[in-house]
């Protein structure tokens, strides 16, 4: 028997209609798979849900508790605690790690662009006066002052509108620097007690810096002023407490008036790179090291630094290079807000130019790379993906080894040599 069929609408026998139905069926109890799967998931998720918000408010309870005994009033801990919830957003950005290590120069380049420049050149003529009051105050420059505004939050423009509180209140109870978190939230809760800000406006990052230039609350009780003389440090809403608070932190941290970050330098070809350590001005010119422009700064000790490596530009640092790193203990922070600093003031900029052409390193990589120096010898401490100081120093005492330019430059031609 043969079948005559004309489309799928022109099936007319027993056989393609039992086809048909057996087809809708087993589409049907798919559907119904999928959707008791999905149902499934959701009441897992909010029962996970639930305990964890349950956890939480017994944790913030406890805490509650603490802080009533290291004397905050109980006003304060029902403004700032009550209703506090758990984000978990913040946990997503804490245990966030971005695929590749941002290149310095990529850094830079959104860090000191034009526009940034032309922003902060806006802001230092309208703020010029309480800028310079504060110059006065602290021999902070008014440009560093304002450089730190621009990189730390676009001249107020973008820091962070995440409620402190919560930020910290869930680090604290989830986050990968508990103790740490508890003790700035701790120290957020005096803040308020003592009436500098309402506990609903203290505002900031997820990761619980505050305000205009960024500082967590132990800086705030540590270093914030009050420029306007009204009774309160609000590093929120007053620009002369802004640059008051962070001018202070610069001076506190060992700015000496008068001197200048440090400049940008040539290298003899005979340089020895594993110097690590600091020198007089004296010492570096007598190796040969000269300024790109002008005469070395006076230095009684300053460190000669090549944040990309040999193929990189080079720089003489002194005291107030490192007081910007007391701000943020990171090389491309510190001369992001120094060469701002010097295109607010109308210096020129960095001339030589950047290795553009190195592939960066993954996080993955530089867990690699620190493994296998552990294995090679070389102590770097934990693989943790971060190119700190301990790391740079384990690439260093390689490249020396190996008979390579001791620049603490990690690329990935050494990796591979590593591998």
């Amino acid at each position: 028997m043969s079948l005559k069929v004309k489309g799928s609408l022109g099936c007319r026998s027993v056989f393609c209609l039992s086809l048909m139905l057996v087809t809708s069926s087993a589409s049907l109890m798919s559907v119904s798979a999928q959707a008791s799967q999905q149902l499934m998931t959701e009441v897992d998720a909010r029962a996970a849900e639930e305990i964890r918000y349950a956890s939480f408010n017994q944790w913030l309870s406890e805490f509650r508790r603490y802080a009533a005994g290291q004397g905050i009033s109980e006003a304060t801990l029902a403004s700032a605690l009550d209703g506090v919830r758990y984000r978990e957003r913040v946990i997503e950005l804490d245990r966030y790690q971005p695929e590749f290590v941002r290149p310095i120069w990529e850094y830079l380049d959104t860090a000191v662009s034009d526009t940034r420049v032309n922003n902060g050149r806006e802001k230092l003529e309208m703020h010029r006066a309480t800028a310079q009051q504060m110059q006065q105050r602290y021999g902070v420059p008014a440009e560093i002052i304002v450089a730190i505004w621009g990189i730390e939050s676009n001249y107020g423009s973008n820091f962070g509108d995440f409620s402190t509180l919560e930020s910290l209140a869930t680090l604290a109870y989830d986050g990968r620097r508990r103790d740490f978190a508890r003790g700035e939230l701790l120290a957020a809760l005096r803040i308020i007690d003592q009436g500098d800000i309402a506990a609903e406006q203290m505002k900031g990052s997820w990761a619980g810096a505050m305000g205009h230039t960024q500082f967590i609350p132990s800086s705030f009780e540590a270093y914030a002023v009050d420029g306007d003389n009204d009774g309160r440090r609000d590093i929120w809403g007053s620009i002369p407490d802004v640059m008051a608070s962070t001018a202070n932190y610069l001076a506190r941290a060992g700015w000496q008036a008068g001197q200048p970050w440090g400049v940008e330098v040539e290298l003899p070809a005979s340089f020895d790179y594993a110097q690590t350590d600091r020198r007089s001005s004296a010492v570096w010119a007598s190796q040969g090291v000269r300024a790109v422009r002008g005469e070395l700064p006076s230095f009684d000790s300053a460190a000669v630094i090549v944040p990309a490596g040999v193929k990189g530009p080079a720089f003489i640092v002194g005291p107030n290079f490192r007081a910007i790193l007391r701000y943020n203990n990171a090389t491309s922070y510190a001369l992001a807000v120094a060469t701002l600093a010097d295109a607010l003031a109308g210096r020129e900029g960095i001339t030589q130019s950047w290795p553009r052409d190195q592939a960066p390193l993954t996080r993955d990589d530089v867990r690699a790379l620190q493994q296998r120096l552990n294995s090679a010898g070389y102590p770097v401490g934990a693989a943790d993906g971060i190119m700190g100081p301990n790391t740079r120093e384990g690439v260093r005492a390689f490249q020396r080894d190996q008979g390579l330019t001791p620049d603490g430059f990690a690329t990935q031609a050494l990796l591979e040599r590593l591998r």
